[in-house]
């Protein structure tokens, strides 16, 4: 159940946003930006107030994977999976993320520290493989850069 403080910001979020056209994604993406996921509990209110039925969010919540529906660790790894990046190594660098977070894509670590998500191009072809925390670009990611970046970021070897 949201709490009032969560019921009003989300009102105040879709009141200055729902008589934009194609209202719905920034809504959702100042609801995310807020709240760090879309409660479960904004679905029916956004729908109501954009004349849409719940089926309609949530069709657009489950589709985009930007979109989360559960809070974030404190530090969000975006994994570049688009061609560049798989040709220089990505794959590899995956299932070594993967093992050293012991989560898979979409999870969050038991600590709440870390949640892995993929993305599906960074923009950083150029320095294949990238990854992406928070806002901070990483290029050339070996799994050896990465176990030294998470060692200086709270996850030790």
């Amino acid at each position: 159940m949201m709490l009032a403080t969560d019921r009003n910001a989300l009102d105040r979020i879709i009141l200055g946003l729902k008589d934009m056209p194609g209202a719905l994604l920034p809504i959702l993406h100042a609801v995310q930006k807020h709240f760090g996921y879309i409660p479960e509990d904004a679905l029916p209110l956004i729908a109501k107030a954009l004349n849409l039925s719940r089926a309609e969010v949530h069709g657009v919540v489950s589709f985009y994977h930007f979109f989360r529906t559960k809070p974030a660790g404190k530090r969000v790894i975006y994994l570049c999976r688009a061609e560049s990046c798989q040709a220089l190594g990505a794959v590899a660098l995956e299932h070594h993320v993967k093992s050293r977070l012991g989560v898979d894509f979409h999870g969050t670590t038991a600590d709440g520290a870390f949640t892995l998500e993929p993305v599906y191009c960074l923009g950083n072809c150029a320095c294949s493989p990238a990854l992406m925390v928070d806002e901070e670009l990483h290029g050339r990611v070996t799994p050896e850069s990465f176990d030294t970046w998470l060692a200086a970021n709270g996850k030790p070897a």
